[in-house]
């Protein structure tokens, strides 16, 4: 099950945290993976890696095309780059908060909007874009944040019913804190010991649980899943 030999997949984010785990998933599961980042240098393991700047309409555009062209075809998009810019909402800049929609919205639309055409085209696909608890939840000091995320699941039950007809799939995966390199550093705390407690499997999610639910996506056994939300948060919403 979930065999993806001969896809090719397209991994933005693709240097690091869970990216960088999707990344390492996809290729042990048979895709040839094209690893994406602001940091091309910093890609590994993948079949090829190629600079983006997802907020940028000409970089990402020129990231999918330069996928397809290099590989000959593109069957699976996952929207994995983001950033989190946090502050009190009363606090929050401008900059900041269009820097995060930018990056986190606006980069997964653009990114999805440039596949989706050859998707399209060629009758099938796999979009996956990581939202975040944060997309259901209020989080303190996440404003931006949250409101990027929530648009995200919006953005994804839109193209599912718009691409659902051409065989190309659009879903989300939606994790609590995510114990990556960063994710340890920020999270080591009495913040996150109080966080911790309010999830009900009380810990955090391992890089490998996000990409797993991304390869379950990406796969033929789920054809029929489509514009869903598949939350890996440990029960943190379902409070």
């Amino acid at each position: 099950m979930f065999d993806l030999t001969g896809r090719v997949a397209l991994v933005t984010g693709a240097a690091s945290g869970i990216g960088a785990e999707v990344a390492g998933a996809l290729a042990a599961r048979g895709a040839v993976v094209a690893g994406a980042d602001l940091r091309a240098d910093g890609v590994r393991g993948c079949g090829s890696a190629h600079r983006v700047d997802v907020a940028d309409p000409d970089s990402a555009r020129s990231c999918v095309q330069e996928v397809a062209d290099t590989h000959g075809r593109l069957d699976v998009l996952v929207n994995s780059a983001g950033i989190a810019l946090l502050a009190p909402a009363l606090e929050l800049g401008v900059q900041e908060w269009r820097r995060t929609l930018d990056v986190n919205l606006t980069g997964s639309w653009l990114m999805a909007q440039a596949a989706g055409r050859i998707m399209v085209q060629q009758g099938h696909g796999r979009i996956v874009n990581l939202a975040s608890q944060a997309a259901s939840s209020g989080l303190q000091e996440h404003a931006a944040y949250c409101a990027s995320k929530a648009g995200i699941n919006g953005l994804t039950r839109t193209l599912a019913v718009e691409w659902g007809p051409h065989g190309v799939t659009v879903n989300a995966v939606s994790p609590t804190v995510v114990l990556t390199a960063l994710g340890r550093e920020v999270w080591d705390n009495p913040a996150g010991d109080a966080h911790r407690a309010e999830i009900p499997a009380r810990r955090f999610a391992e890089p490998a649980e996000i990409a797993a639910a991304v390869v379950y996506l990406a796969s033929a056994e789920a054809a029929m899943v489509n514009g869903a939300e598949l939350k890996v948060d440990g029960g943190f919403t379902a409070r």
